[in-house]
């Protein structure tokens, strides 16, 4: 009896979310025309409306015909629609949004019949899966359509910058000592994803981490530095990178002043490297970067957010595209880490400098394409979500992970530095 109880409970918390959850994505859609739907902002990324499908898809194949072992209902779709069916550039052929909202609604009823039968003591983890895999398309979605944007307005001038700047305010520049102890890394709860299994200890010397994110005021005075132009700043592969990419700023750059006190966002990891170089500090490993958001010294455990275990809400950080834009790094004091750091949920994802890889004792789940394919030193670990995260994945253990030369997505990050090179000099302003 108590079993069906939960069964019943946690079917509703399920169907509440899945609700919850399409409604946030199709919000995306309202009012967008047809070339929006269907365009390729960047070679690297698929069409809005093909991500829009692909949700659908991925509900279908694993829902309805690998765990209801019912037909595929739109076989015309599977290539369409699949991962690895169509190459990115050969997505711009689709159905029309009314076609693919009737591909969903369909889909979706047919989701929420089985889910009424479904035995959930066996197939929880795969709905959670599926949750924030929408969650996920969601906010590609979401940084897509800034670079549509992009086409329509001129943030700036590409090689002109404004010299006339004031130094960030001293506060900004703090950083916070981390003791050197042993935390708990990763999660096992239900909702952690294959990636970040299993929760493990690890051990870390003393380090210094930037209580701020780096905000765009600091980074203004990289640019107006000549940040860009020399490569002193630079390793091998950035400047390689540089020199190919011919960029001389962030992708979403704001030369308003206004700005200066929000968190640079849309830097590849090059750039945040370089950055981190020219202040005398580097990028925080993962570890340290996951400590430092989550990890309690006081009580000696490890929380799901910085603030703690309860859910976030808008008091807490800036997510769930609820404001549309970066806020700035100081604006959310009772979003702080048990150290004091600001801003390390939402708002900006945050590049870290390790390598994506499975921890000790990795099990892949649903698929190995969904993690372990990645295994494979190309692609850097951000962590902490953007303004644009969904709450389903928003938690202080969950790995995003991009090529190191990647501008597109919602990112900025911040330095950090071990104990024995705190006295380096950083250039003064």
């Amino acid at each position: 009896m108590i079993l069906e109880l939960s069964q019943s409970s946690f079917k509703q918390t399920i169907f509440q979310a899945f609700t919850q959850c399409r409604a946030k994505t199709l919000t995306l859609f309202e009012g967008m025309d047809e070339l929006t739907f269907c365009h390729q902002a960047h070679p690297d990324f698929s069409p809005v409306g093909w991500h829009l499908g692909h949700i659908a898809y991925t509900e279908s194949l694993w829902l309805l015909e690998r765990s209801a072992g019912l037909p595929c209902m739109f076989p015309q779709y599977r290539r369409l629609f699949a991962a690895d069916g169509l190459p990115k550039c050969d997505r711009v052929k689709l159905p029309n949004l009314e076609e693919i909202c009737y591909y969903l609604d369909t889909v979706r009823e047919k989701v929420f019949d089985y889910l009424e039968v479904a035995d959930l003591e066996t197939e929880a983890p795969l709905w959670r899966f599926l949750l924030q895999h929408e969650s996920q398309h969601s906010e590609i979605i979401c940084f897509i359509l800034e670079m549509c944007k992009l086409k329509d307005k001129k943030i700036g001038k590409r090689g002109e910058h404004n010299s006339k700047f004031s130094p960030p305010p001293h506060h900004l520049e703090e950083m916070i000592q981390i003791p050197a102890g042993e935390f708990e890394m990763g999660n096992n709860s239900p909702e952690a994803l294959d990636n970040e299994r299993p929760a493990h200890r690890v051990y870390l010397d003393t380090y210094y981490i930037d209580r701020f994110p780096v905000t765009c005021g600091q980074y203004r005075a990289f640019m107006a530095a000549g940040g860009y132009e020399n490569p002193q700043w630079w390793s091998k592969d950035g400047w390689e990178w540089l020199q190919t990419a011919k960029i001389t700023q962030p992708l979403y750059w704001h030369e308003d002043l206004t700005w200066d006190n929000h968190p640079v966002c849309g830097v590849s990891y090059y750039e945040a490297a370089a950055y981190a170089e020219f202040v005398g500090k580097r990028l925080p490993t993962e570890a340290e970067w996951e400590k430092a958001a989550s990890w309690n010294a006081i009580t000696n455990q490890r929380h799901t957010y910085a603030w703690g275990d309860t859910p976030p809400t808008p008091e807490h950080c800036n997510h769930d595209q609820k404001i549309g834009k970066t806020t700035p790094v100081n604006a959310y004091p009772n979003g702080q880490s048990p150290y004091g750091l600001y801003d390390t949920l939402g708002n900006v994802w945050e590049w870290t400098a390790t390598w994506f890889d499975g921890y000790q004792g990795f099990q892949y789940y649903p698929y190995i394409g969904y993690s372990q394919v990645y295994f494979d030193r190309q692609h850097r670990v951000l962590k902490g979500g953007s303004w644009a995260t969904r709450p389903w994945v928003l938690r202080s253990s969950f790995r995003n992970w991009y090529h190191p030369g990647v501008q597109q997505v919602l990112a900025g990050f911040r330095c950090a530095k071990s104990e024995n090179s705190l006295d380096l000099c950083c250039p003064t302003f």
